[in-house]
């Protein structure tokens, strides 16, 4: 049978006629809540559970009798995905679904930039509105607890306050369009192995102040309009249908007033789903058939299942009706606000703003004799060696897959940088993935090449040799086992005998650049034979622009790590206490109990506490100039824990050219009543200095930033005592230390 949409004019036409008002609902002068009072009160029971759950892949019912349109979903995070077909994951083959592809969350959360994450929501948000999606299934917040996750490219970092900091504008950013931000995924989905029977077993401090705060700060400062939940499971309890997690926490202590999506395969039981929290299932497995239905989607937990009880008395509607209401909230947020704006699609707007996120974010790791930046005027004859130079990263990696206006590659970037005065030769140097498939989005790249490792790296070699300067770029790619959903990787080391390529070009050539894409922390058993080298991220549509801009110094590098980079996988203490991925159990579930044993220890609070020297810190990034740091100074020596002071110090660009630096504060409890990390990362502020201009760069220091969670009292609790104020330019590179005390003891179970 043909689907008829009836269009939302029309039906609002239909709604009014049979009223001799206008209803409450339609009346975009009365607040929300009375609007979504008057229309609950008009909508049947059937009609309220049809809201609950998918009508197709992407969108869910609305109520054509009474207007009320239905809800457009969309991934992803970093661009909005092709349209599929009604009932099928193949592509509905649109010649107007390209998207500009923005670069990876990791690349975001590298600028500790919250303008530009401001920016990057405002961007892909005009692209969703402009493609009639109502909720944008992003960002993701989940904590980089190992660098093995093979969705860690789409979150961003391993720090709750960084995460935090960067989380809320983005959704201002989104939601400024009348497209509802849906963060995720809610909580604790850290790795992709087993990802949908994993039961995380973690301590409630560790999940309060590690695994909680971004998604807090999403409901309490950002005001997100929804939240995804997570595949796995926390107190044998499914994330998507949780009690302690969405009715306790998201909506009991936040208060969070929107609508809580069941990732798609991520609803498995009609009663917790009813009463544990969900109000939007989607891509539950039903065929369709077992039960005689037409429909699959009416066989959902929250459909056929749910309207059955009801009508035999066995739930009532008290739940129902707290999820309609949410979602109907959605709606006048949404898709019946009239007044929100159109948006646009692959603008040059956004295509600069994908330019900026992306230069901006690329760190520059070492710049031993200064090789970079390389002047084209300098070089006559330039080498890339590596497949990730043209390889295309946008299409692959799970969800996040996009079909793309156009992408850039590193490879053309350079040439276009370098100019025609410059040669610029290619060498493969290794083959990884030839393919260039996802769900139906190709690529139409032929990589396959059938020479032996020994004939590439000997082309690659003399390649080098004969050049002035050797650019590699390799590093990992979106393909199962590297940086892809629903997979994670299997070592640290780079893949597809890339060290070896990388160890013969530093013999062949000394004015050496590698330029690792990716989303994860990887093994540099070379990095002492390599002078040169930059983390660049998968960075989308304009990739090889903002790859060039830096290798050339158009633009001077400003990113900082958002994770520490390991020497080795037992430097992470899941990893060094043997956790991950976890312990299946003998009962015959199938289910894997994985412990959070290194509690709050995670990245460079493990790194700092067992005194590991990572390969790259935590918050590290160089610049092609100098800053010094001046001492720093509080205004007052002691405050009471409801009172605040301010640290202050100069930052002077001592170098010859304008650049930009970062400044981190970390917070130091010299002693406590629980074992707490050596410092923390509690302020961060990102100054653009001329040759010699010399910044005061200030930090408010509240109680904020000085409790910690007592799981005994579910309260934070910022205790007397003496404290101290470290800023530098990374977790590892403390410039300035300042001590202060705090005189009297507050908790606070906000």
């Amino acid at each position: 049978m043909k689907k008829i949409f009836i269009p939302l004019f029309a039906a609002a036409v239909c709604a009014l006629s049979a009223t001799a008002s206008t209803p409450v609902y339609l009346d975009d002068t009365r607040s929300i809540d009375e609007r979504v009072e008057d229309a609950l009160s008009r909508m049947t029971v059937k009609e309220k559970v049809a809201m609950l759950h998918a009508q197709s892949k992407f969108s869910s019912a609305g109520v054509p009798r009474l207007g009320i349109p239905e809800f457009w979903t969309t991934d992803g995070p970093h661009g909005i995905r092709p349209e599929v077909l009604w009932d099928e994951w193949n592509q509905a083959h649109w010649t107007n679904d390209s998207c500009v592809a923005f670069p990876a969350l990791t690349c975001l959360a590298a600028t500790w930039n919250p303008d530009i994450a401001m920016l990057y929501g405002k961007s892909i948000g005009e692209e969703a509105r402009y493609r009639g999606k109502d909720i944008l299934l992003g960002p993701g917040v989940n904590i980089y607890r190992t660098p093995l996750n093979g969705r860690n490219f789409e979150y961003m970092g391993e720090d709750p306050y960084l995460a935090s900091k960067m989380v809320v504008p983005y959704i201002k950013g989104v939601q400024s369009n009348g497209v509802a931000a849906c963060v995720k995924h809610y909580a604790l989905n850290n790795h992709e192995v087993n990802r949908h029977t994993t039961n995380v077993i973690i301590d409630d401090r560790t999940l309060h102040e590690i695994y909680l705060p971004a998604f807090k700060a999403a409901v309490k400062d950002g005001g997100t309009w929804s939240i995804m939940g997570s595949y796995n499971l926390y107190k044998d309890q499914h994330g998507c249908h949780n009690q302690y997690l969405l009715n306790d926490i998201l909506k009991g202590e936040w208060g969070f007033d929107g609508v809580v999506v069941s990732d798609w395969g991520g609803t498995h039981d009609t009663a917790e789903a009813i009463t544990n929290g969900l109000d939007m299932e989607f891509g539950s497995w039903t065929n369709g058939l077992s039960n005689g239905a037409s429909n699959a989607y009416d066989n959902y937990y929250l459909a056929n299942p749910y309207l059955s009880l009801i009508e035999q008395g066995k739930v009532g509607t008290k739940e129902l009706d707290d999820k309609v209401r949410r979602i109907l909230r959605l709606a006048f947020r949404t898709n019946m606000d009239r007044n929100r704006p159109y948006g646009s699609i692959c603008s040059p707007e956004h295509i600069e703003a994908a330019r900026t996120i992306g230069e901006e974010g690329i760190v520059l790791l070492k710049n031993s004799g200064k090789v970079l930046p390389i002047n084209p005027k300098t070089v006559r004859r330039v080498a890339v060696v590596g497949e990730n130079a043209l390889k295309m990263m946008t299409v692959g990696g799970g969800s996040s897959s996009l079909k793309v206006k156009y992408e850039l590659s590193p490879l053309d970037g350079i040439r276009h940088k370098f100019g025609p005065d410059v040669e610029v030769v290619y060498a493969r140097g290794y083959v990884g993935d030839p393919t260039g498939e996802y769900n139906g989005v190709v690529t139409g790249q032929n990589l396959k090449d059938d020479r032996s490792a020994d004939e590439l790296i000997a082309e690659a070699v003399d390649v080098a040799a004969n050049a002035d300067c050797v650019i590699f770029v390799g590093g990992l790619n979106k393909s199962a086992h590297q940086d892809c959903e629903d997979s994670d990787r299997t070592a640290l080391e780079l893949p597809y005998g890339q060290d070896d390529v990388i160890r013969a070009l530093a013999r062949a050539n000394r004015n050496l650049v590698v330029v690792n894409i990716s989303g994860n922390a990887v093994a540099m058993p070379w990095v002492n034979d390599v002078p040169a080298i930059l983390q660049a991220w998968y960075l989308g549509t304009e990739s090889g622009n903002a790859i060039a801009n830096v290798i050339t110094g158009t633009v001077n590098p400003s990113g900082k790590l958002p994770m520490t980079f390991p020497v080795k996988l037992d430097d992470v203490g899941a990893h060094s206490l043997g956790l991950y991925p976890g312990t299946p159990r003998n009962d015959g579930s199938k289910i894997v109990d994985c412990k959070y044993d290194e509690g709050i220890f995670v990245g460079y609070r493990w790194a700092d506490r067992n005194k590991v020297k990572p390969l790259f810190p935590f918050g590290h990034g160089l610049s092609y100039t100098d800053f010094k740091y001046g001492k720093a100074k509080v205004d007052k020596s002691s405050i009471g824990t409801s009172g605040k002071l301010t640290l202050t110090i100069p930052v002077t660009n001592t170098g010859d050219r304008e650049g930009s630096e970062v400044v981190q504060l970390y917070i130091s409890d010299l002693k406590s009543s629980l074992p707490r990390p050596v410092k923390e990362l509690k302020g961060f502020k990102k100054v653009k200095l001329a040759p010699s201009e010399t910044a005061e760069i200030s930090f408010e220091i509240d109680r904020d930033a000085l409790s910690y969670f007592d799981p005994s009292l579910h309260a934070w609790v910022c205790e007397p005592g003496s404290f101290e104020a470290l800023v530098g330019t990374s977790s590892a590179d403390i410039r300035s230390k300042v001590r202060f005390e705090v005189s009297d003891t507050l908790a606070d179970n906000k």
